[in-house]
């Protein structure tokens, strides 16, 4: 009680006066998720609460960390996050920056090859290359990673509606090379649920891409028991609009889907669970998003413990890898977006993520050019080295404003879940477009406030500058469609015709029953089969998918 009275004296005695002589900016001073920040975090109430549960790094609940040591073990992946052109294009930048200390993969493919289209499609027609790397068979793959011991590195693949195709493409890539698919690491994105609510690349109905999704958690249970089979991700989430909360709600309700698919389809929670990983945006509020990350790991912790059940204590533990926000990147004087990415991976440093992408200032322009993409990946090292905030685990715990935004965050995620599980679970809800309207709502919220000026974007609508010197560009050479499409016509000369039919005829025969279809796909893109001929077959045993029909 002593320090409630405290606090009330320092209210009336100290700060009211001091905002009588001089009054506060004129601005509301709040969180994403649009509550007040109060002037003074003391430890009351929802802090001394938080801290009798708090728990220790490595041990559950998770709050301070998965791992005892954190990066006083070893420092978080730095997965720079590259894909643009031709496979050899990309290529060249993938051995650039592993040239520069990167320590991890991040492939970013185009939009026909996330959406299931060759690229020599005439739906594919100029976008092939333009925002990340074209692929679309085995060659291409193979020199993707030309030169690149797969067994040596771990590689993410940002892939949704096709990652099943894209991992049987690595794999076949890591048997050319000699090595054991067991020995791979890494993650496939496979979070199709996210795309019908904030991204849209998706190609089949629901139910449908589900399938794929769980027959892969099937397949690499045995196959690849090394690889992260799902990062289930908020970051598009919270691109498309939502705040920290709604972020880590929608994220872990389609976690909960996934997880019970997989369930019913008859896996033990402990023999998958340990392989899932996330994936997060870290935004420049730096504090909120320490405390998200913290609660994140919490929520996650009582979900596959206390929902489903699991008793591996590996099952329990969220592994993420986090971006900076491209959202928070302006076009407007671009050289300020480094401050911007600095401030959100220091925010995912301090909140204690496996591993980090951190944005390239020019990319709100365009792809990053070289000199951006290196800028990045010193940001991450600069921090890592020379911060010292990686000397001890959860270097914020313990503070007022982190521990009550933790809680705060924590009980409001549990509201959403609630309502969710009342709607049915993230499938029923999706379809009723619930995550949508939530999310379209806090996006329209935030514009406003920046129209407004609530809210200051630097450059945007303050401080804003005519002479800022615009950056060099990126541009994709217009002969990267040609040279694909020719390549498509090469390799459908070369192969075994009646393999590759056989191929396509067993996968329609396995779509059309309950077979895991994760076999079929591996021995077509063995075949030579393409991408946008196994999708091609897919779309007619699942149908299609656009928002309030199927066909």
């Amino acid at each position: 009680m002593k320090r409630s009275r405290d606090t009330s004296q320092w209210r009336e005695q100290t700060y009211r006066p001091a905002t009588e002589r001089a009054p506060e900016r004129k601005r509301r001073f709040k969180t994403t998720f649009d509550t007040e920040t109060p002037p003074l975090y003391t430890p009351d109430g929802e802090h001394e609460q938080a801290m009798s549960a708090l728990g220790y790094p490595g041990e559950p609940p998770y709050t301070r960390g998965v791992q005892p040591t954190m990066y006083r073990g070893r420092l978080w992946t730095m997965r720079q996050y590259a894909g643009f052109g031709s496979a050899e294009d990309t290529n060249r930048r993938y051995r650039y920056l592993l040239a520069h200390g990167q320590t991890g993969l991040s492939v970013a493919f185009d939009l026909p090859t996330q959406m299931g289209l060759d690229a020599d499609d005439p739906r594919a027609a100029g976008e092939v290359g333009r925002v990340g790397v074209s692929i679309t068979h085995v060659q291409d793959m193979l020199d993707l990673f030309d030169g690149i011991p797969l067994d040596r590195v771990s590689t993410s693949m940002t892939i949704n509606a096709t990652a099943a195709i894209l991992l049987a493409l690595y794999v076949a890539v890591a048997k050319r090379q000699g090595v054991d698919p067991r020995a791979l690491t890494g993650t496939v994105q496979n979070d199709i649920l996210k795309e019908y609510i904030a991204r849209g690349t998706y190609i089949f109905p629901p139910r449908g891409s589900l399938r794929l999704t769980t027959d892969l958690f099937a397949w690499c249970a045995s196959e690849l028991p090394r690889w992260n089979v799902i990062s289930i991700s908020g970051y598009h989430i919270r691109e498309a609009g939502a705040d920290a909360v709604q972020e880590l709600a929608f994220t872990f309700a389609n976690a909960i889907a996934y997880v019970q698919a997989a369930v019913d389809a008859g896996l033990p929670v402990d023999r998958f669970a340990a392989q899932l990983s996330f994936f997060f945006a870290a935004n420049s509020t730096l504090l909120e998003e320490v405390a998200k990350f913290r609660a994140a790991r919490r929520i996650w912790h009582r979900i596959i413990t206390e929902r489903f059940g699991a008793s591996d204590p590996a099952s329990a533990v969220l592994r993420f890898h986090t971006q900076t926000m491209g959202s928070t990147l302006t076009a407007q004087q671009p050289r300020n977006n480094i401050v911007r990415t600095t401030i959100e991976a220091l925010a995912a440093v301090l909140g204690g993520t496996q591993s980090l992408h951190t944005n390239a200032y020019d990319e709100a322009l365009g792809l990053p050019t070289e000199e951006a993409a290196r800028i990045a990946l010193r940001t991450q090292q600069i921090i890592a080295f020379e911060s010292n905030v990686a000397s001890t685990a959860d270097p914020l715990g313990g503070a007022y404003a982190i521990e009550q935004m933790t809680a705060d965050i924590e009980r409001r995620v549990w509201e959403y879940l609630a309502k969710i599980d009342e709607l049915g679970g993230a499938l029923a809800a999706i379809e009723r477009g619930y995550p949508q309207r939530e999310i379209e709502d806090s996006a329209y919220r935030y514009q406003r406030e920046v129209e407004t000026g609530e809210r200051v974007v630097v450059g945007v609508n303050a401080h804003q500058a005519d002479d800022a010197v615009a950056p060099p560009i990126l541009r994709i050479d217009e002969r990267v469609a040609e040279r694909q499409r020719s390549r498509l016509r090469a390799l459908r000369a070369r192969r075994d015709a009646e393999r590759a039919a056989t191929s396509r005829a067993v996968l329609i025969d396995a779509a059309n029953g309950a077979a895991n279809l994760m076999p079929c796909i591996v021995a077509a893109v063995g075949a030579g089969v393409t991408l946008g001929e196994i999708c091609t077959d897919l779309r007619g045993v699942f149908g299609t998918y656009a928002p309030g029909r199927t066909r």
